[in-house]
């Protein structure tokens, strides 16, 4: 063999050897790629083992509180058209009689009724005890909301809100887990608000008593995860403390809202969010809440860092707002002084 030859072969060997050298990071970044996918794929294939068994609504026994008007209304009229039979409860009976008859309209079989209760979900326990019954999805929908500086919100008012909001759910909810915990079986729906999970100007009466409600149904999720019930929590829109900060979250209808919250506590989903933000949210709000697929959860890890950093952006708008409106009444205040 010539030197020439010689050369030749050995420059061949050399370009081979470290070729394999400059392909080997990209071996290694597919083989990475294709563990993950598979790794999702198994996941998302075994997931429908782990998730609960859903619900179904045809025939079952549905309690709206709050349902005469509304969400409240819009989830009976969503659950009355696939089957159930649905129980409104609020504390206007003129008002319970109209949307007794707005729901009816829904019935896909003669054999469906709209029973209403007349009563204050939030004054007397004993009283919801007796009326409700064995129910196989409570919805807990009665609530109300006040706006305002905190020095300028009465003092009776957080009273009022912690009654109507946190026990207004708290004894409904007693009064039909026991029943659930012997059939072994039930949903239990809190409608709370974008307001229960981030708290903004001009809601320190309302944030608190929507901030509780999600304490109770994480904890409440852990009791009677055995026994085959399961809680969701819908995390409605909420205009918030100023016409300027409410125009960041989208407005959606009763309707739309109704559909999605029904399919998620009937699935068993924890937490149900309607639009982009409310899952921005929900996502970011996540912390030791409980996950009801293992797809939920990875979806909940993946996203976590980029939407924590478009909050920041979302707070800082806030703030900038807050500022503005502060300046603009201290200079409205300096000119009526001037006059």
């Amino acid at each position: 063999m010539s030197s020439e030859e010689a050369l030749g072969s050995t420059i061949t060997d050399w370009l081979f050897v470290n070729s394999w050298w400059l392909l080997l990071p990209f071996i290694m970044l597919l083989v990475v790629v294709a563990f993950i996918v598979a790794f999702v794929l198994l996941l998302y294939m075994i997931s429908p083992l782990i998730s609960p068994k859903p619900l179904k609504l045809n025939g079952a026994h549905v309690v709206v509180t709050g349902g005469s008007s509304g969400i409240g209304k819009a989830i009976a009229m969503e659950c009355y058209r696939q089957g159930a039979f649905i129980t409104l409860v609020a504390r206007d009976e003129a008002k319970l009689l109209q949307a007794k008859k707005e729901v009816e309209k829904f019935a896909i079989n003669d054999k469906q009724v709209v029973l209403c209760i007349s009563v204050d979900v939030s004054s007397d326990y004993h009283q919801v005890e007796v009326k409700l019954g064995p129910v196989d999805m409570l919805v807990n929908c009665a609530g109300t909301s006040i706006s305002g500086k905190f020095e300028e919100v009465d003092v009776d008012r957080f009273k009022k809100l912690m009654e109507v909001n946190y026990l207004g759910s708290v004894y409904p909810t007693r009064a039909v887990i026991t029943t659930m915990k012997e059939r072994r079986m039930g949903r239990i729906m809190f409608v709370s608000s974008q307001a229960g999970q981030i708290g903004l100007f001009g809601y320190t009466a309302y944030s608190p008593s929507k901030f509780a409600l999600r304490g109770l149904a994480e904890s409440l999720q852990m009791e009677i995860k055995p026994y085959n019930i399961y809680v969701t929590v819908e995390n409605k829109m909420k205009p918030l403390e100023t016409k300027m900060i409410s125009e960041t979250a989208g407005v959606c209808q009763p309707e739309q809202v109704a559909k999605i919250v029904v399919r998620d506590a009937v699935q068993g989903n924890f937490n149900s969010s309607v639009g982009p933000d409310g899952y921005m949210l929900s996502a970011l709000t996540c912390g030791m809440s409980p996950v009801t697929s293992i797809t939920e959860g990875l979806q909940q890890i993946v996203t976590m860092g980029l939407f924590r950093t478009i909050a920041l952006f979302y707070l800082g708008s806030f703030d900038s707002i807050v500022r503005r409106c502060m300046i603009q009444r201290e200079q409205s205040k300096a000119a009526d002084k001037r006059e």
